[in-house]
């Protein structure tokens, strides 16, 4: 296979790290510290962390349950926030020896324990993302046993890390009145800190440390893709250095943040390219609102949509048979052809055959949306959003008005004439916590597969079903997207012109808490300034705002444009992007995603797969688009914790 020339240039600055075997660089598995067989500089420092070392006679011990566990580790030498930069590790208790001292035990690893599918020596760690939006994630105060259990009596070692989030803040438990930063990179470099934390401990755990999965849902998912693509990348050294994190272990020997597996649902990320993306996949098939007819925002969304049909073309992307996926220019105007969109309809096609050939009719559907997924790991945190969701969650509610939607519980009495964009309600497992923060409007019920369809087909025919075969296929993006996945955010969702959204705060600095990010959007309003200033919504302002707001650095001197590709898995997985090459990519990736999620462009977690089943290395890619949800944990079957632990329990045994 040929290269392009950027690849060749990629792989030619990584140099020996990664070679130029068959164009694309290898997927490294991350080394344990006493893995490196080179001896150590002899200048390092080999006290340097010893203040991190685990403390084998501080475990706490839960004996209903058998589990041992310590909170509050410090992962790094100076945090900027003791809230934040601090972590919880829970242990299946077979896998210690214990010897009580007080209300503390000292333990040392059982070498002869087996839970589950692992012994002591081969146990994976599981390490949550919970947050969908990028808000920190503080480390757990106190302990909860509730939801643990599917983790642990698997065998795998559950480590809750904090870290900072997507805005800078105060640290209220330390009293300080010191602004702390906060937004990118800061969640990626503190998680790196706590992944190097566990790497310098791994003789006092029970684990193999060089097995760690990292999960997350929305943003959270996002920046678990950038964990498992962006293992000891250059580009955060600086980062880490400035909080103390670990660089080697007390013999001297460097130590790795790369992870083995990355898991992700409705995945938010690639935010160099999200406008665009969002517009190209929803926004240019909308007429209303923010991009109605005469408003400046739809000029400046058909324009985006135009310059992501450019990027996908740079972008040398590849299907299954290692053919470019491309867009076509049609006659009006718009990217919506081409093998690139083909590819997006075979996945679709192949959720949609799936959901008919495994749905047992009657079949009920209840859309939902998930804000924050509620992971174990801090009863803290659980609670808060329990009591936040007592408050504000409206039950789900089913009605019978003729059109064959009823009542959910009841028979269903007739095929159903019209409907909204159905969501298939995900089965739950009982150990699973409660989802919190889900939004649950009017269920119905569907008799057969036959009446589904032809409610879909209510308005004009766009959907074929074969009931012979029962496959199902798509007529065009177009057609699925104004029917079932709508934009329903505002033009240019990620960047506003306002600065108003999440992804704005991510890339604020300081006090400046929001700012501008997307140079690509900034170069579009330079481009067509004088078109959107003939509108009459037109904010003059916007002229400099964008291009003042790229010229910002943060404290470390990083410019925007790359602290933005620090959050961009594909900075690193494609050769489009200068980091191409020049980290380790974990070998195991598990990709889920709602089709009808309208909060994330349409071609965002394909892209990650299309680059990752690109990358030399890279053992598997389970990438699952599920049909009939959305914005949620999605799964096909089964509950989200269940299918996560047997993935992980899967790649270990490979």
């Amino acid at each position: 296979m040929g290269c392009t020339r950027r690849e060749f240039l990629a792989l030619a600055s990584a140099g020996a790290a990664v070679g130029l075997a068959g164009c694309t660089p290898a997927a490294q598995p991350p080394q344990t510290p006493t893995e490196d067989p080179e001896s150590p500089d002899p200048s390092v420092d080999l006290t340097e962390f010893e203040s991190l070392a685990l403390d084998a006679g501080a475990w706490r011990y839960d004996e209903e349950n058998d589990v041992y566990y310590q909170l509050g580790l410090r992962y790094c030498l100076s945090p900027a926030t003791e809230t934040y930069e601090s972590l919880a590790v829970f242990v299946p208790g077979a896998y210690f020896t214990a010897e009580k001292n007080g209300s503390t035990y000292t333990c040392t690893v059982n070498e002869k324990a087996v839970v589950g599918a692992f012994t002591a020596a081969t146990a994976p760690v599981l390490m949550p993302i919970n947050t969908g939006t990028l808000a920190a994630q503080a480390s757990p105060t106190t302990y909860a046993f509730d939801g643990l259990a599917p983790y642990l009596d698997a065998g795998c070692i559950y480590v809750y890390a904090g870290f900072r989030g997507r805005s800078a803040g105060y640290d209220t438990a330390s009293g300080s009145d010191e602004l702390f930063p906060g937004g990118s990179p800061w969640p990626v470099v503190d998680l790196k800190a706590a992944i190097r934390y566990l790497r310098y401990n791994a003789a006092a755990l029970p684990c193999d440390a060089s097995r760690v999965f990292v999960f997350g849902f929305g943003a959270g998912g996002g920046l678990s893709a950038v964990l498992g693509s962006s293992g000891d990348a250059a580009l955060f050294e600086p980062y880490l250095d400035s909080i103390g994190a670990i660089t080697h272990d007390a013999e001297g020997q460097a130590v790795s943040d790369a992870i083995a597996g990355s898991a992700s649902w409705c995945p938010v990320t690639s935010f160099d390219v999200a406008d665009a993306a969002y517009e190209w996949g929803q926004g240019q098939y909308a007429s209303e609102a923010t991009r109605a007819e005469g408003t400046w925002t739809r000029l400046f969304s058909q324009d985006l949509a135009g310059a992501y049909g450019t990027w996908v073309n740079e972008m040398d992307l590849r299907d299954a048979d290692d053919a470019q996926l491309t867009l076509d220019e049609t006659e009006a105007g718009v990217y919506s052809m081409g093998s690139y969109a083909s590819a997006l309809l075979d996945v679709i096609d192949e959720a949609a055959t799936h959901f008919v050939q495994n749905t047992s009719f009657p079949y009920a559907y209840t859309p939902q949306r998930l804000e924050d997924p509620t992971f174990p790991g801090d009863p803290n945190l659980a609670a808060t959003r329990e009591a936040d969701a007592a408050m504000s969650a409206a039950p789900a509610e089913a009605v019978a008005d003729g059109t064959g939607q009823e009542t959910v519980g009841e028979a269903a009495a007739g095929d159903a004439e019209t409907a909204e964009a159905p969501a298939e309600t995900p089965a739950q497992d009982p150990a699973q916590v409660t989802l919190t923060g889900v939004a649950q409007v009017q269920s119905t019920i569907y008799d057969t597969a036959q009446s589904y369809f032809a409610a879909l087909n209510a308005q004009n025919w766009w959907i074929n079903y074969n009931h012979r075969s029962g496959s199902v296929s798509v007529s065009s993006l177009r057609d699925f997207v104004l029917n079932l996945r709508p934009a329903a955010l505002d033009a240019s969702p990620f960047d506003h012109p306002d600065r108003s959204s999440q992804t704005n705060q991510l890339f604020g600095i300081g006090e400046e808490s929001t700012l501008h990010f997307d140079a690509l959007a900034e170069g579009l309003i330079q481009a067509n300034l004088d078109a959107y200033a003939s509108c009459e919504d037109w904010p003059a302002e916007l002229e400099a705002d964008w291009e003042e707001d790229l010229e910002k650095v943060d404290s470390l001197e990083t410019d925007m444009v790359t602290r933005v590709a620090m959050m961009n898995p594909l900075f690193w997985l494609s050769g489009h992007y200068e980091g191409y090459g020049q980290a380790t990519v974990a070998p195991h990736w598990r990709i889920n995603e709602g089709l009808f999620d309208t909060d994330v462009p349409l071609g965002t977690a394909p892209n990650i797969v299309f680059a990752l089943r690109k990358y030399d290395g890279v053992t598997d890619v389970a990438h699952t688009p599920v049909w009939g949800q959305g914005h949620v944990l999605a799964e096909r079957s089964g509950s989200a914790t269940a299918n996560l632990v047997a993935w992980v329990t899967s790649c270990c045994s490979a």
